[in-house]
């Protein structure tokens, strides 16, 4: 059973009761991420997620890691583009210890200013950890081409120099103005009391931030795509390649078409990106496809980690693939195990009360109400071939096409041309200039 309602400070909060569970997860997610910065403070977003951890008026780092440990519980957050989450998974009987440690990090973290220095540390090392991954450091790449001169381009994390610049001002400004009551949503999934839920919440966040109405900077840009390709040698074994094409915003009706196309295409061991290029040929470890979407645009992409001699064979394999789906599409039974497939994803992705709790606040971020389980899965029982004959042209449009590549790549002019054909893209020497 659903319950929407609002704190005495504006805070939205959505409760789905589930009576057969013995745990409950509690999520605050705010409606603040990357999106929100620019290059000068890019990573605030993800700062202040690290420094509400860092000690409260009431509690120690230690204490608040404790607090839930002592309670077989987990304690955890992370931050977005868009929003940032914090959130605990507990017994249902403690989740009102749950709430008094969430709001304690909420209501009285420090941010002193030792800590922050100390923060710094450790966030850059996460930079270098970031960017000594290839496999995630390729779609940052891609998101350098696909989102240039927005603040999607931005990494999640911050730049070296962006993180040594912040300081406990800008920290708690950026805190103030962002963590705006009006931006958040407290989300609950489990088993509890709800009536008596809203008033611990009144109690720990009804009166958080409440003086404060300043509202957010607006981010909105418009998204302009065309054909870029970018890369970034490292003296690596495997190549990691990745092709971004335009998708479509969080609210789209053609999402669950998108998604119904992409099983097929790449989306799993059974799709033909899969069995073709991998276990036909043996020419990748990995290779997959999915779907990113935003409050304002989307990205449809396909990565592949292969040996740098197979490039071109697997780039003219994939561009195989792509005309073959927007040329005779998928057949009828195609389409009904694909439907089948993502109706069971979906289903078993719903077991766990984190993902409850997680999918319900993203229903009210985007519409306001609650998008219950039933009417996603009649949407995809919706999808049809003309569904997926619309879509394929939307999102394998070739004048959207971007490549990013990380690995050890010879003659890399050359083999950039031989892509720029392969694809049939309008690329321009500019695509010289490499990160």
């Amino acid at each position: 059973m659903y319950f929407i309602d609002k704190l005495d400070n504006g805070i939205k909060v959505v409760m789905e009761t589930i009576e057969y569970v013995n745990s409950v997860t509690i999520g605050i997610i705010v409606d603040n991420g990357s999106i929100n910065e620019d290059k000068e403070n890019n990573g605030i977003s993800h700062f202040i997620e690290h420094m509400l951890f860092k000690g409260t008026k009431n509690r120690t780092p230690k204490q608040i890691a404790e607090s839930i440990d002592d309670i077989g519980g987990q304690l955890n957050a992370f931050t977005g583009k868009e929003q940032t989450c914090f959130y605990a998974k507990v017994l249902d009987q403690h989740l009102p210890i749950a709430i008094d440690v969430l709001g304690d990090m909420f209501n009285n973290s420090l941010f002193l200013k030792e800590d922050i220095e100390k923060e710094k540390g450790v966030i850059l090392e996460e930079i270098n950890m970031y960017e000594d991954s290839p496999e995630d450091l390729v779609f940052e790449v891609l998101n350098d081409i696909m989102f240039e001169g927005t603040s999607l381009e931005l990494p999640i994390l911050g730049t070296q120099n962006s993180i040594r610049n912040i300081n406990r001002e800008n920290l708690l400004d950026y805190f103030y103005r962002n963590y705006n009551p009006e931006d958040i949503i407290v989300s609950i999934a489990g088993k509890f009391n709800p009536k008596e839920v809203i008033k611990l919440l009144n109690m720990n966040f009804g009166s958080f931030n409440n003086t404060i109405k300043a509202k957010p900077s607006n981010f909105e840009h418009t998204y302009q795509y065309s054909n870029k390709i970018k890369g970034i040698n490292k003296k690596i074994e495997q190549l990691n390649i990745c092709i971004g094409l335009e998708g479509v915003n969080n609210t789209s009706e053609d999402i669950h078409p998108i998604l119904v196309l992409n099983n097929i295409f790449g989306g799993s061991m059974s799709s033909r990106l899969f069995q073709e290029i991998r276990e036909n040929r043996g020419l990748v470890y990995t290779i997959d496809s999915h779907l990113s979407t935003y409050n304002n645009t989307g990205v449809y992409s396909i990565y592949a980690g292969l040996n740098p001699d197979c490039i071109l064979d697997v780039m003219e394999l994939i561009n195989k693939e792509i005309k073959e789906m927007k040329k005779n599409l998928i057949t009828k039974d195609e389409l009904r195990k694909s439907k089948e497939q993502l109706k069971g994803n979906f289903i078993l992705g719903m077991e766990g009360t984190f993902s409850r709790m997680f999918e319900n606040a993203k229903s009210i971020l985007q519409y306001n109400r609650i998008e219950t389980p039933k009417e996603i899965l009649e949407k995809i029982d919706r999808v049809n071939l003309e569904d997926i004959e619309r879509v394929s042209k939307i999102i394998f449009n070739k004048d959207t096409l971007n490549i990013a590549y990380v690995g050890d790549l010879e003659n890399e002019w050359e083999i950039k041309e031989k892509l720029i054909n392969i694809f049939d893209m309008r690329c321009t020497n500019e695509n010289k200039n490499n990160k």
